[in-house]
């Protein structure tokens, strides 16, 4: 705990045999309450190793998708009592020795969601991200700004800290299944004007490491635009998609 707040974390996995043990010897045990991780139906020993570790395991039959799977993950650590939750990603792209400055952040009552930036530090390409998604990075990054009335670095990042209330409030149920369910969550905090930090991660680029090809990253950027359009539209009063209603409105359909 920190400041007596419970601290989950989560762990949307899928084929993460060969990083998860040394990303989770990395995680700040000692400030942690529970590890979860949810298998999105792999099929090599991800689980097999996650129950080794003594981490809790929720296994989907089926595929779901990236966004699918932190669905699960979010609402198994709000049933485990989750003041603050971690989203930490078992490929050791991300430093998991960062959960403790990110935790600290929302549990200091001064952020609601704090993301861990790789372009903060110039540590993006350092850490071996390709040219290329680092232009799209900050193009998209600065579309986002722009459009959503926001300063932050990058809007892509998988290593995110969430309080409770912050989980609790947005809408991320109605959210796509695939990667740009995060895109989606982001900007429903902005334009619910939620208080965002960002802390500078170095990055790992390689092999073992999750990333998805060009092909799912131009559709990614698209589904990017899109939200920020709607984004747009909602933050100034002409239009509410359903991304971007309260859950109670959502309910109430």
């Amino acid at each position: 705990m920190l400041n007596q707040k419970k601290i989950i974390i989560v762990m949307p996995a899928y084929r993460a045999e060969k990083t998860l043990e040394k990303t989770w010897q990395a995680l700040p045990h000692d400030i942690i309450d529970g590890v979860l991780l949810v298998d999105d139906c792999s099929d090599d020993n991800t689980a097999e190793v996650a129950r080794r570790l003594g981490i809790t395991v929720i296994q989907h039959a089926v595929n779901t998708g990236y966004g699918g799977n932190q669905k699960t993950c979010y609402r198994e650590a709000l049933a485990h009592g989750a003041d603050i939750v971690v989203m930490v990603h078992p490929d050791y792209q991300y430093e998991p020795r960062l959960v403790t400055a990110l935790a600290g952040m929302i549990a200091s009552g001064v952020y609601d969601v704090v993301l861990g930036s790789r372009i903060l530090g110039n540590g993006a390409l350092q850490g071996g991200m390709p040219l290329w998604k680092y232009v799209a990075n900050r193009a998209l990054t600065a579309f986002e700004n722009l459009l959503l009335g926001a300063k932050l670095s990058e809007y892509h990042t998988g290593y995110r800290a969430y309080t409770r209330e912050v989980l609790e409030r947005l809408p991320w149920q109605r959210n796509s299944d695939d990667f740009v369910f995060d895109n989606q969550f982001l900007a429903q905090a902005i334009v619910a004007r939620m208080r965002i930090g960002e802390l500078s991660v170095p990055t790992r680029y390689f092999p073992e490491a999750s990333s998805i090809n060009f092909r799912r990253s131009v559709r990614y950027g698209f589904g990017v635009l899109g939200t920020s359009v709607l984004g747009l539209l909602a933050r100034s009063g002409l239009w509410r998609h359903r991304l971007f209603r309260p859950l109670l409105d959502i309910n109430a359909q």
